[in-house]
């Protein structure tokens, strides 16, 4: 080979050469799979709380990391869809959050590491052996199911005066939001609370199942999960129209309209759950990482909703409230 045409063909490789490392680089990039189990605007604050305390850890994505997005809306049968997909792609770490998305995680793969912002009931639902080692693939942040029934119920009950029947609304599909409602059940009973069940399977029962409690109860206490959460705007449009007090599991239902929300900060279990991928990218074992309870429980109000039914929110209340929207 002449020598002008050897410095030729060295150079065209060459040119190549960063072409194939950028490739090499980005294909090779650590990569999370984030299943959403609502839209991507329900989850908005979420996904931005995640991502913020990403980089804050120096996970920037597109640079050292990549996240694939995929949404359930609300659709039971979705999250098993999607992790199969994640599955496919051999992402290095899956991200959701409710018990129903990470058993179907769970039963999609069993290597995978997955975190969960929140879950009901991890031991009974045998994603992990114990809350201090997990011992699987599976880690994150439980919510104490039966004690925030109890308190829920228990908030009712210094609002509605004269509190004696109330209605629970759960999407009974759902094995964890059935559970719940069991949870309520035993609640109102310790509470010499009288308990009527409202039952939805899908969205075109939400209007029925008000028709059916109807006359049979003084507040409303829904069942947080998918479904409900994806038709919050019409849930809390017909507890309005039946001027039913209504509680929820989380503040999107009350900015939405509702009447008031206690639970978990999911803004905040999912900046630690950004804390938790950080561990495992670092080569930390979700068996080793134990289940923690979150730290930040909101109590929020809307007191526009209060007035439009009727109902008047003792001042003592109000300050204990870590929300108030008027």
């Amino acid at each position: 080979m002449k020598r002008r045409e050897f410095i030729t063909l060295l150079s065209g490789a060459a040119a190549t050469w960063p072409l194939a490392a950028r490739a090499e680089q980005t294909s090779k990039l650590p990569t999370i799979g984030f299943l959403g189990a609502n839209t991507p605007a329900a989850q908005r604050q979420w996904t931005d709380a995640f991502v913020q305390r990403l980089h804050e850890l120096d996970w920037v994505e597109g640079r050292n990391i990549a996240i694939e997005y995929r949404w359930a809306e609300g659709r039971f049968e979705r999250p098993a869809e999607i992790a199969a997909e994640f599955v496919r792609l051999k992402v290095d770490v899956i991200v959701t959050s409710g018990t129903p998305t990470v058993v179907a995680a769970k039963q999609a793969t069993s290597i995978i590491p997955i975190v969960s912002a929140v879950m009901g009931d991890p031991i009974g639902s045998g994603l992990v052996a114990s809350l201090a080692r997990p011992g699987g693939n599976v880690t994150g942040l439980s919510e104490q199911g039966t004690d925030l029934a109890g308190k829920r119920l228990e908030l009712l009950r210094e609002i509605v005066p004269g509190l004696r029947q109330v209605a629970v609304m759960a999407n009974v599909a759902n094995p964890f939001a059935l559970l719940e409602m069991g949870e309520v059940q035993a609640a109102a009973r310790t509470l010499g609370l009288e308990i009527a069940t409202s039952e939805i399977r899908r969205a075109e029962d939400i209007a029925a199942a008000f028709e059916a409690i109807e006359g049979r109860a003084q507040a409303l206490y829904v069942a947080g999960e998918a479904l409900v959460f994806t038709n919050r705007i019409r849930i809390v449009t017909l507890a309005l129209g039946a001027r039913l007090p209504t509680i929820y599991n989380l503040r999107e239902h009350v900015e939405a309209g509702g009447l008031m929300s206690y639970g978990p900060n999911f803004p905040d279990t999912f900046r630690h759950a950004a804390d938790l991928v950080d561990k495992i990218l670092r080569g930390a074992k979700p068996a080793d990482i134990p289940v923690e309870q979150p730290t930040k429980f909101d109590l929020v109000i809307n007191l526009t909703t209060a007035k439009a039914i009727g109902l008047t929110i003792p001042e003592s209340f109000l300050a204990r409230a870590d929300e108030v929207i008027e």
